[in-house]
């Protein structure tokens, strides 16, 4: 049974940081043959793509409104995925998602019905 456990969420003031990790267990395939996403739902949102990693050693990618703040890395011997948020605003606060799938093409990565195995989610709260 695939299961992906996002941590690193939490309460934050304006203009701090936190760093969010994705750990896959259960998967078929060596973990860099998934790429891995980040998406976020804010209250009253439809969930929306943050970030992703391309599987075997592949670009990352970007929402235009977190580049230059976020960036996205892999540890696939950890079978784990970091998405390093800076500078953040209270606009970013959300529940943080991270997906994974074997069969995505590079302009399918911010497409939610790509992924195939999604993890429950850590909340991300910052304050002014």
């Amino acid at each position: 049974q695939v299961q992906l456990v996002e941590s690193g969420g939490g309460l934050v003031q304006n203009g701090g940081s936190l760093r969010l990790s994705c750990t896959a267990s259960g998967l078929t395939y060596t973990f860099s043959r998934y790429s891995v996403g980040w998406f976020r739902q804010a209250p009253g949102k439809e969930r929306e793509f943050v970030a992703a990693s391309k599987s075997n050693g592949g670009s990352t990618y970007y929402t235009d409104s977190v580049k230059g703040r976020f960036t996205i890395s892999r540890d696939n011997a950890k079978n784990t995925v970091y998405l390093q948020m800076n500078s953040l605003k209270p606009e970013d606060a959300a529940v943080y998602y991270c997906a994974a799938g074997s069969r995505l093409i590079t302009s399918s990565l911010p497409s939610q019905r790509a992924y195939d195995y999604w993890g429950q989610g850590t909340q991300v709260s910052v304050f002014s």
